[in-house]
């Protein structure tokens, strides 16, 4: 199994082989937290006005996102995990636009297979990575907005490859290094209402889902996203 590690929208352009699209902080936990609460599917898309049009088509639907780490005008959910944790979303679909995840997974259409990373469900990924054995794994670090790096999309990724290739992880130092290095800004007072300092503790549980999230094309050519468990 090769394993490569790219980052940015244009890692996820270059991405191929089975396709891990990364964003910690924190489209693709939030996604995670949707979905344990209940939703039918995701539709992920890369810009806020597609997001508002489809809701617009689909009064029932329900819009989650950001801009600039902020909810929408417009949006009913930014993308906090904490904001989010305990509603119920039972039979719903969700749309979600974010600065990079969501535009990542649309960007990455060389992969053969799609799903995203995140560190809550990191080890449900792992196991599907090996139950299925591919060729080619690229696991793509999304970064800030998909253009800056950030440590925790990195981490993830580096985890997700030392697990593949059977080597350990100091997971507890990479959530030390985390609190003081990209994921300070949560612990900033300013950001309290938009980025709480719960997101962080939230994202940085790992594996306490066993899923995946994988991404498909339906007819009409939109992406979404769907639960699959992993034993």
């Amino acid at each position: 199994m090769k394993i490569n590690i790219f980052q940015f929208l244009d890692g996820a352009r270059q991405a191929h082989g089975l396709t891990v699209i990364i964003d910690v902080f924190r489209a693709f936990t939030v996604a995670c937290y949707v979905f344990r609460n209940g939703a039918k599917k995701i539709i992920p898309v890369q810009n806020v006005e597609r997001a508002l049009k489809i809701r617009k088509e689909n009064p029932g639907y329900i819009i989650t996102g950001e801009r600039y780490e902020k909810k929408v005008s417009g949006f009913d959910f930014g993308n906090s995990p904490s904001q989010i944790e305990k509603v119920d979303f039972t039979g719903k679909t969700v749309i979600q636009t974010t600065s990079a995840g969501t535009r990542g997974l649309v960007n990455a259409k060389k992969a053969s297979i799609l799903i995203t990373g995140s560190f809550v469900n990191a080890d449900a990924i792992v196991r599907y990575i090996n139950n299925i054995s591919p060729e080619t794994v690229s696991l793509v670090a999304m970064g800030y907005s998909g253009k800056l790096p950030v440590d925790e999309d990195l981490f993830c990724a580096e985890y997700i490859r030392n697990s593949l290739e059977g080597r350990n992880t100091d997971f507890p130092s990479m959530v030390k290094k985390l609190k003081i290095g990209s994921g300070k800004r949560f612990f900033i007072s300013e950001n309290k209402k938009h980025s709480p300092p719960n997101d962080f503790y939230l994202c940085t549980q790992k594996g306490i889902f066993d899923f995946i999230l994988k991404a498909e094309r339906n007819n009409s050519g939109m992406i979404e996203l769907k639960k699959e468990i992993v034993k």
